[in-house]
């Protein structure tokens, strides 16, 4: 999640690159499969400002993270949300996982400075993972992830979240060029530090578990990664035949392929979602597709029990305008 106290600026080759098919998006009286939500969810909550979305298959509802309250909320169907996790450990609430087989909840923690929380001691410096019981929301531990890099002198933002099959938690940290693991006794450590996981503005940001693989989307050049997790010394660039700066959240989905979320907050000529198909062993990947995206600043997208993704605008555009606002947008792809 690219924050805009950060100027950025990339070249006309990023401009170039983006060339989009437009297609009609489902109206809102339109329902989805499940019969549940409908395509389009006008959520409203106190300038809740959501980053994150996942789907609570026991539930039967997506779960959205508020930038703004560091909270965890339910989404009802119109629109409406309910508390699940309020806990003072948490600035701002990026992305969220769930680990359904041992039925928790996984919040990155960060501080982008626009929360009701941010102070200057934390402001760019808070990279945390919290655990929660899935059912009542209650904290089961807090991770300072930032902690285990040994104190070295840099910028911190915990963001984006991938769970293995046996628990153990991945996440980006979007100011320094690492990715932590966390495993599920709570230990924490660096998993993989990087330099060409860095670089100026905002980095290694979207980050998905792929077959004992880790694939991950960094904002500011718009490449592809893929580190296996048991040899962090493989990590190589997924070659791409058209960047995709701006990338935001990443899903794969059942056919393989990769959802790519991309916004403005990065100067990216649009908002999109983009469709990478990999090659074999993701030796290399090409984009099949992207479509406009008519919501401002979408961040992330998760599916439904079909298999159909939606994908949040959380408003992030006014947020970090200096705007807030009470709306946010599930719209389906």
């Amino acid at each position: 999640m690219p924050a805009t106290f950060i100027r950025r600026s990339f070249g006309v080759s990023a401009v170039v690159a983006l060339t989009m098919t437009v297609a009609p998006v489902a109206a809102s009286a339109e329902v989805s499969d499940s019969g549940r939500y409908p395509a389009v969810i006008n959520g409203h909550a106190p300038t809740l400002h959501p980053e994150g979305v996942v789907y609570d298959p026991e539930r039967k509802a997506f779960l959205v993270s508020s930038m703004r309250h560091g909270t965890v909320s339910i989404v009802r169907p119109d629109g409406s949300v309910k508390t699940l996790v309020h806990d003072p450990k948490l600035i701002s609430a990026v992305g969220i996982q769930i680990d359904s087989a041992r039925q928790r909840l996984f919040v990155a923690n960060a501080d982008d400075g626009a929360s009701v929380q941010s102070s200057p001691a934390t402001q760019k410096h808070v990279a945390g993972l919290g655990v929660y019981d899935l059912r009542t929301g209650k904290r089961v531990r807090y991770v300072d992830l930032a902690a285990t890099t040994g104190g070295a002198k840099e910028n911190h933002f915990g963001n984006d979240i991938a769970v293995a099959p046996d628990g153990t938690a991945y996440v980006t940290d979007s100011f320094a060029p690492v990715i932590y693991r966390v495993g599920t006794d709570g230990r924490a450590s660096v998993f993989l530090r990087d330099d060409r996981l860095g670089g100026s503005d905002f980095a290694a940001n979207g980050i998905a578990w792929q077959d004992g693989n880790l694939i991950v989307a960094k904002t500011n050049d718009g490449t592809l990664w893929r580190v296996s997790a048991k040899d962090p010394s493989s990590l190589r660039r997924v070659p791409l035949d058209r960047p995709l700066t701006g990338a935001d959240g990443i899903a794969l989905r059942r056919d393989g392929s990769l959802l790519v979320v991309r916004n403005r907050l990065s100067q990216t000529p649009a908002n999109a979602v983009a469709v990478v198909r990999p090659a074999k062993d993701w030796e290399s990947a090409k984009v099949a597709g992207q479509k406009f995206w008519k919501d401002p600043a979408p961040t992330t997208a998760a599916a439904d029990p079909n298999g159909r993704f939606y994908v949040l605008s959380g408003r992030m555009d006014l947020l970090f305008a200096g705007k807030p606002v009470d709306t946010f947008t599930l719209r389906r792809f």
